[in-house]
């Protein structure tokens, strides 16, 4: 099983995540939000929710939101907010314990990309969509975003020629719009609209005191030894120069589709 497969890694990386990811995330899923009407007469459901970046969204325009994730941690975050319009589940993304047709607009930000069967993933998200009712799915691009977007792009400059972390599938597929909109008509979509949407990461260059916490998520970083982790220290550093804060340009691809 890889790491990012475990609930395990999820419930222990819980609360570093709701601190480091969720408020870049949350660009992102207010962008995915803001493609759609939703109102407080809108049932909607979020896979693989993580700490809540998209259910907070959508509960804020009146919706009623079940988010639901494999980590039992990442569930207890999202529980601790106490926002009245979201419930929250530990619940397989892969396997919905959630009749057919139930939700006006299902969601999955950068979430069902990661499970092992991403392709029932996408069919399990359209199941429990009503007719008429929404699809929103959002991937990273193939190189990945933010620290795992810097990690990567330093090794292949430093390191040449050595492997790197390898991307989950869906990630590699749903990378071509054209592949990404297929995936979502066989899943049991329609008339999917695909838009890039890209935010910087604003890396405070003062955590690289701390490197281990900052890219201790990323095999990337894992798999380098203490000389090697020295040499990317001093390579964020020189990109960085007189800055106090490196932007990475981040993008995402986001599809909106009907049931």
């Amino acid at each position: 099983m890889r790491e990012f497969e475990n609930p395990d890694h999820w419930d222990a990386a819980a609360r570093h995540y709701e601190k480091t990811a969720h408020p870049f995330t949350a660009r992102y899923a207010e962008a995915a939000v803001a493609r759609i009407s939703l109102g407080s007469d809108s049932h909607v459901l979020d896979i693989a929710a993580g700490t809540g970046a998209l259910a907070l969204a959508a509960a804020r325009t009146g919706a009623k939101v079940l988010a639901t994730d494999f980590s039992p941690g990442m569930v207890a975050r999202i529980a601790a907010t106490g926002h009245p319009n979201v419930e929250a589940k530990t619940m397989d993304g892969q396997n919905l314990a959630l009749p057919d047709g139930g939700f006006d607009a299902v969601f999955s930000i950068f979430g069902v990309i990661m499970f092992p069967d991403w392709r029932k993933g996408l069919a399990e998200m359209a199941r429990v969509t009503r007719p008429g009712g929404h699809g929103i799915v959002a991937t990273w691009q193939q190189r990945g975003a933010a620290t795992f977007l810097l990690l990567g792009d330093i090794r292949r400059k430093l390191f040449p020629g050595r492997d790197g972390m390898a991307m989950p599938e869906a990630v590699g597929v749903l990378s071509d719009p054209g592949n990404f909109a297929r995936e979502m008509i066989l899943a049991g979509y329609r008339d999917p609209r695909i838009e890039p949407v890209t935010h910087d990461y604003e890396l405070d260059v003062g955590a690289l005191d701390d490197p281990d916490t900052l890219f201790g998520m990323s095999p990337d970083w894992t798999s380098l030894n203490d000389g090697e982790k020295a040499e990317v220290i001093t390579e964020v550093r020189q990109m960085a120069g007189e800055r106090s804060v490196l932007p990475i340009p981040s993008t995402a691809l986001i599809v909106v589709a009907q049931r």
